[in-house]
């Protein structure tokens, strides 16, 4: 199925969720804004889409291009694919049950009941949820759209790189977090080696860094700060293929790096960003990537489905 998802695929679904996705903005800024060496720093700001992050996309892509039955969609989320499944149902008028499990944060399960999806909250981790969710959808005839694993949903998480491309001059490298590798694996096919992509993952949650070690998805521990975005058990089939082929390297980050990255760009830059929206910057201001003299560094900043944050002087 990887084969299915290339540059011409990723692009023909860019124009069928076009209208109902924004084109988030970028943010061009200096790496001495935050303390590193003057190189050139480009924000996408994801956590500025509908329902908060990127997950949007692929929402919109298994809606528009696969038939959906009478009973509506299901889905299994640590939070922000419930929230852009259930976002993405809504605008279409359809009906959409939502499984998530406790350790997703108050704001994200607050979101998909505005929303109007049917929430359960179930279990301890994704992967809980996730067989709850895939009992219901054999009982209830729904179709299941899956939050990484599920060719439209790579394909529509890939547009973003469509985006890029003609937002901002090219890129050398793009840092993007990894969860279940969705993100990636459609930024990666996009990209096919063209620019560098590297995957950022907590150290407690290190799933394509064990899956590339293994040479195939296999269980990872699912301890971070991150862990309700950045953690199911497992990296996606999927786009395995693609990550071992075009995905340059995985660095791991600390959860204090993690919260750093967060503090870093509300101070300089006004932006709140969830743990697992702030990662892939966390990765620069840790020192896990460094970049060359004059390399200019793209950056996936998503998603912004957060609580307020303290930072030790008060709420943002």
């Amino acid at each position: 199925m990887a084969s299915a998802i290339d540059r011409t695929a990723i692009a023909a679904t860019h124009a069928v969720i076009r209208p109902y996705v924004r084109l988030t903005p970028v943010l061009e800024i200096s790496g001495a804004d935050f303390g590193l060496a003057p190189f050139s720093l480009v924000l996408k700001l994801e956590q500025l889409q509908y329902s908060g992050a990127f997950k949007v996309r692929g929402a919109f892509a298994n809606l528009l291009m696969r038939k959906i039955p009478p009973a509506g969609v299901g889905a299994a989320s640590g939070g922000n694919h419930g929230a852009a499944v259930a976002f993405a149902a809504r605008r279409l008028g359809v009906p959409a049950r939502i499984f998530v499990p406790t350790v997703s944060s108050s704001a994200k399960i607050r979101r998909i009941r505005e929303y109007g999806a049917d929430l359960v909250v179930t279990g301890e981790r994704y992967a809980d949820a996730y067989e709850a969710s895939a009992e219901w959808v054999r009982a209830s005839g729904a179709l299941a759209v899956h939050a990484f694993d599920q060719v439209e949903t790579v394909l529509g998480q890939g547009t973003i790189g469509v985006e890029l491309d003609g937002q901002t001059p090219r890129l050398d490298t793009l840092l993007a977090a990894v969860g279940g590798g969705g993100l990636i694996g459609g930024l990666a096919a996009w990209y096919a080696g063209a620019t560098r992509v590297i995957g950022v993952e907590p150290v407690g949650a290190p799933t394509l860094t064990d899956a590339l070690r293994a040479g195939r998805p296999v269980d990872a521990p699912t301890d971070s700060i991150a862990a309700d975005s950045l953690a199911p058990r497992q990296v996606g089939a999927i786009m395995f293929p693609i990550a071992q082929a075009h995905v340059d390297r995985v660095v791991l980050v600390s959860d204090e790096d993690i919260r750093r990255a967060q503090e870093a760009l509300w101070e300089t830059a006004r932006l709140v960003a969830e743990p697992g929206g702030a990662a892939a910057l966390a990765a620069l201001l840790g020192g896990a990537y460094a970049p060359r003299d004059g390399e200019r560094v793209g950056v996936i900043v998503s998603g912004g489905n957060t609580t307020a944050v303290d930072f030790g002087d008060g709420a943002v």
